[in-house]
């Protein structure tokens, strides 16, 4: 096996090699283009000379999609899964393996927000806070090692908001689309003085979703003011203020025969849980501040940001009531040019200090629910009450246990850029983190998974738990020619478990994600292309087990995941541009002993099962998006993507594949007038009836979530300063 996937690596990258070098025989001497990207080093380079994958996403490409949220702008990245069963902000992020584990939200990803993280210290990240009509570009760097992703091995995302100084993005914009779709967006920016100004956005969008049942509804209404001024000799400093109510309500997923009803109807009339009301209501105010002070050759970067929020949030089996986390944070970085061994030289270095407080956050049962009737006593046996097969609401009943936890994570980053020469650049850096995880919970009652009901516990739940985490990289840019680069780099990084999972498994391990890489990029006007072949290791990857409906997480032995990515695009004629994004994707558990509990529906019994060899679930060995981008001098644009799943195994035991699916199309058409833009977006244009994901249990049960059918908006927006 293993003699098989390397012939289809070396194919593959042949492949990519060939491609680079006969379109810059095509053209060699055309004008190079490239983005600028601030993530990968910390510090502005062009994407070209990062020895790192990385994908910008830009503000002309998020713009021909519907932004709902950031689904819209990274599922054709590759290297990337990323859907959303809902349409709102609760993405499943995945990048390159990392994150699989989550059931809900994005894991073992660092997300940040003009350099501000929005991952909490254990790796959690919450996207109800995240305005996506209020993004410039997206940038994703793929792999461990990254500067910015303490405490995160598989990658980073950075969103770049627009900036306060920007008085062009200043816009009015509406838009309307069947499943009661409704965005409304609008942005003022104004220069206050000569050195100062101000922003103020206010974005609301809500989706009904009922073409699958009706307790599928999302809103979100956001307010922002950001404050910039220009002091001494140019030295910046920018702070926003924002606040966030948002309501979504999570359909479940469903069951064999309901999802053939779903393909013969298009319509889901139900789901396979018995938690049928989940969701996450919450509001949300967030602060940051941030300056970059230069000083001849060096520049100081202060960053300090304040997040607190209350949820309400029913799951599987309880109903979180949150009354306020409090997240605050320290980056202080510096940046200091200068020359080592005669070389020119860039070195940035700095200390991180984030805490996530969680004081009196309770559980509640389910007040509302539907049971099976109770079994009574019997001289053998006591009484047992019946199990729930269904909640009728999302009120809480009686509590269930009452909770303080409490996160921090600190620790130092340095990393020294050297020009080697004319055209070769060494990047070598790291970052060295504490984190720190206190839980002391009063259990009063809990929900019992053998009985199916709610029970009384009277437990004190106490956790004390350190990790000391450890991320590097070593790099080196070479530009063989003024439009090709090549680069290679080797990286490590440790993967903090995340606070739920230590609560259900104490003995959970950080996990080591070890990663070497090498790749080509080329940019010239007319095309573009970026591939990279990769192998890693994960040792002690977090992994999670379905097992009737609880999900159990364990350390598994050794990962070993391999893969290939290309990224590329050709302009055909003046105004056409086709392209395609592909990942193949080998990844599987070189050792693995998978907890079975092999007494379903009664107390459980556990046992290991070898899955050694097998590959890791969900992943599709081959994923790719084909796209046409037209733009004609008149005003007129558009745009049509093919997207393609290949085919996963739906369980770690590979008893069982999804056949994914090919050519879901969307198309986009645009017209553009003076400061008047005109949308219209169609997306899975031939209402193709597909899954987003499947899943199988321990017990051999599938869950189906659905892809959304069909689906229009219309669209209007109005810039100001044209």
């Amino acid at each position: 096996m293993y003699q098989d996937v390397s012939a289809r690596l070396r194919m593959v990258v042949a492949i990519g090699l060939a491609l680079g070098y006969s379109v810059d025989s095509f053209a060699a001497d055309a004008e190079a283009l490239d983005t600028v990207s601030v993530t990968a080093t910390r510090v502005e380079r062009e994407t070209k000379d990062v020895p790192a994958a990385i994908s910008v996403i830009d503000e002309e490409q998020m713009e021909k999609t519907r932004m709902f949220n950031i689904t819209d702008a990274l599922k054709e990245a590759p290297g990337v899964l990323i859907n959303s069963s809902n349409g709102g902000y609760d993405a499943r992020l995945i990048i390159r393996g990392a994150g699989l584990k989550a059931n809900y939200g994005i894991r073992e990803v660092m997300l940040l927000r003009d350099g501000v993280p929005i991952t909490d210290p254990d790796s959690f990240t919450r996207l109800d806070f995240l305005d996506t009509q209020d993004i410039e570009r997206i940038e994703v760097t793929k792999g461990p090692g990254n500067l910015y992703a303490a405490g995160s091995s598989g990658g980073t995302v950075q969103i770049v908001s627009k900036s306060v100084f920007d008085m062009k993005s200043n816009t009015f914009k509406f838009a309307m689309g069947d499943n009661d779709l409704s965005n409304l967006h609008a942005r003022f920016a104004k220069d206050i003085s000569d050195d100062q100004a101000i922003a103020l956005t206010f974005s609301h969008r809500e989706l009904d979703n009922d073409w699958r049942r009706d307790w599928n509804e999302y809103d979100t209404t956001q307010l922002s003011l950001k404050h910039g001024m220009f002091f001494g000799d140019d030295n910046v400093w920018e702070s926003e203020f924002s606040y966030t109510e948002a309501n979504l309500q999570l359909p479940g997923a469903m069951n064999d025969a309901q999802f053939n009803t779903f393909k013969r109807t298009g319509e889901q009339t139900g789901n396979d849980s018995a938690w049928k009301h989940s969701g996450r209501y919450s509001d949300v105010w967030f602060f940051n501040t941030r300056a970059e002070m230069p000083f001849e050759s060096f520049t100081f970067k202060p960053k300090f940001y304040y997040n607190t929020y209350s949820q309400y949030h029913p799951v599987t089996a309880t109903i979180v009531d949150t009354p306020g986390v409090e997240i605050f944070g320290i980056d202080l970085e510096a940046v200091k040019l200068h020359r080592l061994f005669g070389m020119d030289g860039t070195l940035a270095g700095g200390v991180t200090y984030r805490n996530d407080s969680n004081d009196d956050a309770e559980r509640y049962e389910y007040a509302d629910v539907l049971t099976t009737p109770p079994t009574p006593a019997t001289p053998w046996s006591p009484a047992k009450p019946g199990r729930i097969i269904a909640t009728l609401s999302d009120r809480k009943g009686a509590l269930l246990e009452v909770g303080d936890t409490d996160n921090t994570l600190y620790g130092f980053f340095i990393q020294e850029s050297l020009k080697l020469g004319e055209r070769t650049t060494l990047d070598i850096g790291g970052r060295v983190d504490r984190s720190e995880f206190e839980e002391d919970t009063n259990e009063m009652r809990k929900y019992d998974w053998a009985l199916g009901n709610y029970v009384a516990s009277n437990t004190r739940i106490r956790i004390d738990e350190e990790f000391s985490l450890f991320s590097g990289q070593l790099g080196v840019s070479h530009e063989l020619t003024d439009s090709i680069s090549t680069f290679a780099s080797i990286a490590q990084a440790d993967q903090v478990p995340y606070s739920s999972e230590l609560s259900d498994n104490p003995d959970l391990d950080k996990s080591t994600a070890s990663n070497f890489e090498i790749g080509l990029k080329g940019r010239a006007k007319n095309w573009s292309f970026d591939t990279s072949v990769y192998w890693s290791e994960v040792d002690d990857e977090v992994a999670a087990s379905r097992q009737g409906g609880e999900t159990v997480f364990q350390n598994a032995g050794k990962t070993d995941k391999r893969g290939f990515e290309l990224a590329g695009s050709v302009r055909v004629m003046e105004g056409l541009n086709v392209g395609m994004n592909y990942a193949y994707s080998d990844y599987e558990y070189d050792s693995f002993n998978e907890v079975v509990n092999t007494n379903p529906g009664g107390k459980p019994v556990y046992v290991n099962v070898d899955r050694s060899g097998n590959s890791l679930p969900y992943i599709p060995e081959n994923k790719h998006t084909l796209f046409a981008d037209y733009k004609h001098p008149s005003g007129w644009t558009a745009r049509v993507s093919l997207d393609s799943w290949g085919s996963y195994y739906m369980d770690s035991a590979n008893s069982e594949k999804y056949e994914g699916y090919d050519n879901l199309t969307n198309v986009f058409v645009g017209y553009e007038r003076g400061p008047h833009k005109f949308g219209f977006n169609l997306d899975n244009a031939f209402d193709k009836d597909y899954a987003i994901e499947v899943e199988k249990d321990t017990d051999g049960d599938r869950s189906w979530t659905p892809g959304a059918p069909r689906s229009f908006m219309l669209s209007y927006n109005y810039s100001f300063d044209k």
